[in-house]
């Protein structure tokens, strides 16, 4: 055997050894290349659980803007979720909650005694929650240009029909009738307007043109050169395009104010600044989700859109307060 043929063989047996040896472990491995670490999911947001049904509201119109601005927001975070806000006056507003046909009534001011009675005759439990502030404003058309402001005995003397034309008021006024547009007797605006203005002692003259929708009193008084209307605040708001305010004074002799976020809030408006409610119905509250969770939504909201639509909102310690009643009842 030739010696290079020999080499070839040794070479050969080495070579399977070390084949034999790594395959059995007994040489150092190369180790794997580490897998690249996965990145770790997001935990998901928790989401408001999903609801559906009704939410049944009906009452002032003065009310409504900031309620409907609740409920349209409301229905982009519970799509299935119903809200359905009517327009009756708070008067017949509160007849259809205190038959227990509603779960929410509107009021622009608070219930009546006949009103509560009402309620218990039928079993109807509820709880009365201030959403915002609002100022009764007196209007007039823009063509109008001689009333700047009136006193409220002047605004009293229009409005028991005392004064039926506007020399009668003051005596450089125009000599032409007055014409009236108001809220009509269902509205707790009227109630209002009666209490702070008119008095116990008069009655509110029956010539006017009356509505409950207060888009219809605001298209009569600003085509009307000679006409006064009176409405929430937030109307004025959305349609100070149309109409010229009134400042009021509280006395014959006093400077007159006009509403404004400030006035209102301090009360410095008199007689005419004024809280809003909306009563919620216990029973629906505590059986249906949708209502419970829509009643806190609606506290939360009220004051960031108060602003939004032509109210004030409230000290931010009411609105706990609320949430604190509303808690109470489940």
């Amino acid at each position: 055997m030739s010696k290079s043929f020999k080499k070839a063989v040794l070479l050969l047996v080495v070579a399977s050894l070390m084949v034999f040896t790594v395959a059995c472990g007994g040489g150092t491995a190369t180790p794997a290349a580490p897998s690249p670490e996965k990145p770790q999911a997001e935990a998901p947001k928790a989401e408001a659980p999903k609801l559906s049904g009704n939410v049944l509201i009906d009452g002032s119109s003065t009310v409504y803007p900031i309620q409907e601005a609740i409920a349209e927001e409301y229905r982009s975070v519970q799509p299935n979720v119903r809200v359905t806000v009517g327009v009756s006056g708070t008067g017949g507003g509160f007849k259809k909650f205190t038959a227990g046909e509603t779960d929410m009534s509107n009021a622009s001011r608070h219930i009546k005694g006949e009103e509560k009675e009402a309620a218990e005759k039928n079993g109807i439990e509820y709880v009365e929650l201030p959403l915002a502030y609002d100022g009764l404003s007196v209007v007039v058309s823009k063509q109008n240009d001689f009333v700047k402001d009136l006193s409220v005995n002047e605004l009293q003397k229009i409005w028991t029909g005392e004064a039926t034309k506007w020399n009668q008021v003051r005596k450089e006024f125009p000599d032409a009738e007055i014409k009236l547009f108001g809220p009509g007797t269902d509205s707790g605006t009227f109630d209002y307007f009666v209490e702070a203005i008119i008095g116990k002692d008069k009655k509110i003259t029956p010539n006017f043109v009356a509505s409950e929708d207060d888009n219809i009193i605001v298209r009569g008084v600003s085509a009307d050169k000679f006409g006064i209307a009176y409405f929430g605040y937030a109307y004025y708001e959305e349609n100070h395009d149309k109409l010229n305010l009134v400042a009021i004074s509280p006395k014959d002799g006093e400077a007159a104010i006009l509403p404004t976020e400030k006035t209102i809030n301090d009360g410095t408006y008199a007689p005419l600044s004024r809280p809003i409610f909306v009563y919620v119905n216990k029973k629906s509250f505590k059986e249906n989700p949708q209502i419970q969770d829509f009643a806190y939504f609606m506290n939360e909201k009220a004051g960031e859109l108060a602003l939004q639509v032509g109210y004030i909102n409230m000290p931010a310690q009411m609105y706990e307060d609320n949430k604190k009643l509303l808690d109470s009842l489940k």
